[in-house]
């Protein structure tokens, strides 16, 4: 079938396959570091007691089968040797049903991460990356040339991606349709980066200009990419140009970065040669049968799965990072349909003192990524994901979105707990546990100029209240 493959798209394929390697690296890798502590045996949210009472069928895991945390930790690391392989061109280097086979042995090993991590796991580049992963294993190597159904599911995705992240908007907080959200998202977003001050502290009328460029690329640059190319080529640039700004501006894990890769595919090479330097396309084989049946059959089910993400982009109740499936495929997305105009922080501070005086000593723990020390920078952590720092911003916001894990954090500081510190940039009692330990709620500002050169503070902080009371172990 002529029909069924485009040699024009094949470098858009190879900077996708490999620029998705790299962030399921960056996936996996976060994973051994952070797992122990999270979901291990002795974890803040045990994975042998979630599969005890979640069923395979709602959670489909390889660790229903047998979890212990070096198993745990040899499939991670596992993802982490496979993923690297891949980045370096290894699924081009054996035959075309070997690498689907390693692409699918990805896949299926952070599903299995990812649906028993529960709310650890719950953001929506979990989501995305194992959709796009899903797509991958049908995309071929450099044997054959890329199969146009499985370009247009990459587009359809990125579609899916975007358009979704614009309705949210316009649906939800007015000052996306005044175009003010900006004059507070980058003070208040879950994890500022080293720039973020700095756009924060834009002149009003650009923060308009940068609230009305998100909606055209968004809302306009979607709709374009399921046009003829060239249009389609130039909407994939506008996507990568804002998802730069938006790595420059904070940090959201492998959110951009991924979705700069998935508009990758959409750049016809054709065109870009025209302008571009580009190499030559290699020599393709003849596509095999199979594996045209094979890419047909996961279109037509791409399809019937898509019947429902479409169904909440034309609702007015729609809904944000959804998966109506538990394999995580055809989900919709979506960010920011609300926007805080207060950045809260909840600071942790402990005491070993024996009892509790007006006089107390309080010692502050440090985070590595999320707000605390006024005079601290804040660091650029994407495209790795510090989960615990990004749950911290929820719980700032309300109790609830904690109550599963916080009292359970909050005893292993009490212990010392090594893993658990482990998530943690510094601890005030390195050598014997805290007595008691309480949460106090801030509220964040940046600085101004002025600020800045006189304290050398990022941030002023006023405290608003207690979030948790002293407490200590149980006698």
């Amino acid at each position: 079938m002529e029909w069924f493959t485009d040699a024009d798209y094949w470098l858009g394929r190879l900077g996708f396959q490999r620029g998705l390697a790299a962030l399921y690296f960056v996936g996996f890798l976060s994973t051994v570091n952070q797992f122990r502590a999270l979901i291990g045996e002795r974890g803040l949210l045990p994975v042998p007691r979630y599969v005890a009472t979640v069923p395979f069928r709602q959670s489909p895991s390889i660790f229903h089968l047998h979890y212990s945390d070096r198993f745990f930790a040899l499939v991670a690391w596992t993802g982490v040797v496979l993923s690297a392989a891949l980045a370096a061109g290894a699924g081009d280097r054996v035959p075309l049903w070997a690498s689907m086979l390693m692409w699918a042995a990805l896949w299926v090993m952070y599903l299995s991460i990812v649906n028993v991590g529960q709310t650890w796991y719950a953001f929506m580049w979990e989501s995305l990356l194992l959709e796009a992963g899903f797509l991958a294993i049908f995309l071929g190597n450099e044997r054959t040339a890329p199969p146009v159904l499985v370009l247009w599911l990459l587009r359809w995705l990125l579609f899916r991606l975007e358009f979704g992240a614009g309705l949210i908007k316009i649906r939800g907080d007015p000052c996306w349709r005044d175009l003010t959200c900006l004059y507070y998202h980058h003070e208040t977003q879950p994890m500022p980066g080293p720039l973020s001050w700095l756009f924060h502290r834009l002149p009003r009328p650009a923060h308009r200009v940068e609230v009305a460029a998100n909606h055209i690329a968004q809302l306009g640059a979607p709709v374009a990419l399921l046009t003829p190319q060239p249009i389609a080529s130039v909407a994939a640039g506008v996507i990568i140009l804002t998802q730069l700004w938006l790595v420059a501006s904070g940090n959201f894990a492998w959110l951009n970065w991924l979705t700069i890769v998935l508009a990758l595919p959409a750049i016809d090479g054709g065109y870009a040669a025209e302008v571009l330097p580009l190499p030559e396309p290699p020599a393709f084989a003849a596509t095999p049968a199979w594996y045209e049946g094979v890419v047909i059959a996961v279109t037509a089910l791409v399809a019937v799965l898509s019947y429902w993400p479409v169904r909440n982009l034309l609702s007015r109740r729609q809904l944000m990072n959804f998966s109506f499936n538990p394999l995580h495929l055809v989900n919709t997305y979506g960010a920011f349909g609300s926007i805080g105009r207060v950045r809260y922080e909840v600071v942790i501070e402990g005491t070993d003192e024996p009892e509790i005086t007006d006089s107390t000593v309080w010692k502050e723990y440090g985070f590595k990524g999320k707000p605390g020390d006024v005079r601290r920078l804040p660091p650029q952590v994407a495209p790795y994901h510090l989960r615990l720092d990004w749950q911290m911003w929820f719980a700032a916001l309300s109790p609830i979105y904690a109550l599963s894990w916080f009292a359970p954090f909050i005893g292993r500081l009490l212990d010392n707990d090594r893993a658990t510190l482990g998530l943690l940039r510094s601890n005030p009692f390195p050598a014997s546990p805290p007595t008691y330990i309480r949460a106090q709620l801030y509220s964040y500002r940046f600085t101004d100029r002025h600020g800045l050169r006189k304290n050398r503070a990022w941030w002023d902080r006023a405290l608003v209240g207690s979030y948790l009371p002293p407490v200590t172990k149980a006698p």
